[in-house]
Parts: structure tokens; sequence; C-alpha cells
């Protein structure tokens, strides 16, 4: 038993083990790139340095300046559209509103309108806009505008050419209602009947009643104090 563990010891003390201290060499060179590969990465570095854009500091402002630009194409535009539409209706209308065959008035609260009808596909122009416009895309006040023509069937058969004033948007639909229902009469006079029973050329007086003197409106009283 002594022999065999002093021959193992010997055998023990004749193997060269690796120093733990010293870093193995190794792993180090697969890290390494090889001499073809550096080169190809110095390559493909220069060419992408030679491709990609040189910064330009004079375009920085444009940036900046790019939405004022838009926007006042877009003011020019509308103003050549809105001198467009203008020339437009005049020269649909010679001579003007009053020079016109089929005319009429029609008048709500304080508001009048000077209407003409002239055959055509059915577009409105008030106060020589457009009728979507001038009334601010308003569903029911784009209908009271059409409600006479749509009764006769007549919403794709004529053009509406209004001049109005007075009063606000709503009051103003109103009288072009009123308007256009009284010029369907002088295209022809059975009309009357479809459009009276619709109460299309009734004129509405209801107004808002002037304020008194000692009240807070035109009714309703100050609150009573008893001392």
């Amino acid at each position: 038993m002594a022999l065999s563990v002093s021959s193992l010891a010997s055998a023990f003390s004749q193997l060269s083990l690796p120093s733990t201290s010293a870093p193995h060499p190794l792993p180090l060179l697969g890290l390494l790139p090889s001499p073809r590969r550096a080169a190809r990465l110095v390559l493909s570095a220069s060419a992408a340095a030679a491709d990609a854009p040189e910064p330009v500091e004079a375009d920085a402002p444009a940036v900046d300046e790019g939405p004022e630009e838009v926007l006042a194409v877009e003011a020019e535009e509308d103003a050549l559209s809105g001198l467009a539409l203008r020339k437009y209706v005049k020269q649909r209308l010679p001579g003007g509103f009053a020079a016109q065959r089929i005319t009429a008035t029609g008048r709500r609260k304080t508001a009048s309108a000077r209407v003409v009808l002239q055959e055509g596909t059915g577009k409105v122009f008030i106060n020589f806009r457009d009728a979507k416009e001038y009334l601010q895309g308003n569903p029911m006040w784009m209908e009271y505008c059409k409600v006479p023509l749509a009764t006769l069937g007549f919403e794709n058969n004529y053009d509406v050419f209004v001049k109005v004033q007075g009063g606000g948007l709503s009051g103003q639909a109103q009288a072009i209602c009123l308007g256009v229902a009284r010029a369907l009469l002088k295209i022809s006079p059975a009309n009357r009947v479809p459009l009276r029973s619709e109460g299309l050329l009734t004129r509405d007086t209801r107004i808002v009643e002037r304020k008194k003197a000692g009240l807070r409106k035109a009714r309703k009283r100050p609150q009573f104090s008893k001392r």
C-alpha cells in the first residue's frame, strides 16, 4: 500500500498543469478579426461614410418656414377661388339682381333676402359664396334653402342666387326659404297650392319682444324684496 501511494505521488508531480494566474490566449484569438476580415470592415466603413448625406445648415431654417409658406399659398388659393366665384355669379346675373326675370324677396325677423332663380343643377350661392360655406355647413339651415324646391321636385332643376342682409344665419336661412317659395310662384301659378299646403308662403311675423323700462327683459321682473 505504501508503494502504491508513493508511485501515485511521483506520477502527479511529473504532470504539467496550466497556471490559473496567467490568462489563456486561445479565447482572445477568436475575438480578433482576421486580416482579410479587418480589410473588409475598413472598406465598408469608408463606403458608408461616403454615401451618408452631408448635413446642410442652410436647409434648417426652411423647415420652420414651411408651414407659413403653405398657409400663405392656401390663403392665396382661397382668395382666387372667392374671386372666381364672384366673377362666375356676376356672369350668371348680367345686369345684377334687379335685371333678372324670376326674382322675389323673403323676410324673417330682421333679415331680408333677395332671391333669383335660374335653370341649373341645384346650386345655391349666398352673397357670392357657396351656401355650405356661408351657412357654416349647418344641415338645417341648408335645408331651409331647398325646402320649396324639394316640395315641387325642382331641387336639381334650378340654381338659387341670394343677396341677404340683416339678422343672423338662422333668420337669413328662413328668409331665403320664403324668397325661394315666392319666386317659384312666378314660374307657374300652379305651384301655389302645394306651397301653400306646406305653409311655405306664410311670412313668419314672430320677433323678439322689446325690453321694457324697469324690467329685466321684455316681461321678466326684478326679484321682489320686502325690505
